[in-house]
């Protein structure tokens, strides 16, 4: 794959231009001059808590292990549990050393409360000598420390089987008005069109919509604005996105808002929904053998005149900067960011990221081929409602979109009080 070496640095440094983490506020805890003096393995914490992402998770610490001396205890949390963990995790008087978890922004809103470890010795070893000046930029603070070590990169999309396109007699929508005409033969034939998954713990996959009818109508800046506090989001702008939306919440299905994400993969897997606005996540926790069937499409273009944007977020590790084992985490987090280390997730997982480290060969499965072209054919990326905002900002969006997939019509109230929950997390 070392022919795809160009393209892959030329994505990556889109994530840069795409301005995701224009200039990081905040500090970081910096512990370089100290050595740590206690022993141990390091504790891994993770969020990767699908089958195959757990077994990928379980080869990367027994090849660590396999290097020398230094070994990694491996604790892996359900993904929601780890989610709203992760504030006390980091706050608790012997936190875990490392934690998978997102670059950018999120990381930003830790490491200003200084309870992120200060990574410049880990950027400055050989293993991250090739990274992509873009990833320099999202994983380092105002302060100009790092804070994060990136792994891998995904993307989001409309997902279906095409065994089921094909059985139903339909394709792919090059427009928004194909889109929905698509919509209208799904149901025609007693399928749901779009699955959701927003019940149980995973109402976050909602935010997929908002962000996506966003970028496409008001463009990526204008949403990384609104989300850093710019804008309103009962501005008319934002009007516009809901009133998009409405014109597809007739193809939801019905059971949308009421069960996970992971049920509605399944339900999109068994061909009870036609498609699903998900990242690619959503494949390690599929049956190996569904994964060739699996194929996706772009969101729909809606204003051609607005910069085609896709969201492609960034996944890695942060530390702790209350570990007591700091010469253990350095090695460990060298380790993660090699090329090696990056193919044997890969392989152990469904194969569906794409590495960080320019000299590491994705899976090669025509899925992550058209991906890659995917996410090289945006002129902007983001990362994911989240990741362009904050953790804390994520139950706002949760809260008024919930609300909205239910009383639809409430929505000038729902905007209204949307904006006043984000301003007590922009103002805290």
């Amino acid at each position: 794959m070392t022919n795809h070496q160009p393209s892959r640095r030329r994505i990556l440094a889109g994530l840069g231009a795409a301005g995701t983490t224009a200039l990081l506020s905040g500090c970081v805890t910096s512990t370089s001059s100290q050595k740590s003096s206690s022993k141990g393995a390091v504790t891994l914490q993770s969020n990767l808590s699908a089958p195959q992402a757990k077994a990928a998770m379980e080869d990367l610490v027994a090849a660590f292990a396999k290097k020398g001396s230094r070994h990694a205890d491996l604790n892996t949390v359900a993904a929601e549990t780890f989610r709203t963990q992760l504030p006390t995790y980091l706050t608790s008087a012997n936190p875990p050393d490392v934690y998978t978890w997102y670059p950018g922004s999120v990381a930003d809103a830790y490491a200003k409360k200084n309870l992120l470890l200060d990574l410049d010795d880990v950027w400055a070893s050989p293993e991250l000598k090739g990274y992509s000046k873009a990833l320099h930029t999202l994983c380092t603070a105002s302060s100009g420390k790092k804070v994060f070590v990136p792994t891998t990169y995904y993307w989001w999309g409309m997902f279906y089987r095409k065994s089921n396109f094909a059985k139903w007699g339909v394709s792919e929508p090059k427009s928004w008005d194909d889109f929905l005409d698509l919509c209208d033969k799904l149901k025609s034939k007693g399928v749901a069109p779009i699955g959701l998954g927003a019940g149980g713990n995973t109402a976050w996959v909602a935010s997929a919509w908002f962000d996506y009818l966003d970028i496409r109508i008001n463009g990526a800046t204008y949403h990384r604005e609104l989300l850093a506090g710019q804008h309103r989001f009962d501005d008319p702008e934002v009007r516009k996105v809901f009133d998009r939306w409405q014109e597809v919440l007739p193809y939801f299905d019905p059971n949308g808002t009421a069960v996970a994400f992971q049920d509605a993969t399944t339900s999109l897997l068994n061909g009870r929904s036609g498609m699903m606005l998900i990242g690619t996540f959503f494949a390690d926790a599929a049956p190996k053998n569904a994964l060739d069937d699996i194929d996706f499409f772009r969101f729909p273009v809606i204003d051609s005149k607005v910069p085609l944007a896709e969201e492609a977020p960034t996944d890695g590790y942060f530390a702790s900067a209350r570990t007591g084992r700091r010469d253990q985490v350095v090695d460990l987090l060298r380790y993660l960011a090699t090329a090696e280390a990056q193919e044997i997730y890969i392989k152990g997982s469904s194969g569906t990221v794409l590495p960080c480290n320019p000299d590491a060969k994705d899976a090669g499965t025509a899925l992550v081929k058209k991906g890659r072209a995917h996410v090289e054919a945006a002129a902007e990326i983001t990362q994911f409602f989240n990741r362009d905002s904050s953790d804390a900002l994520q139950p706002t969006a949760d809260t008024a979109l919930t609300k909205f997939l239910a009383k639809p019509k409430q929505i000038g109230g729902i905007l209204t009080d949307w904006q006043r929950d984000a301003e007590k997390i922009w103002n805290a």
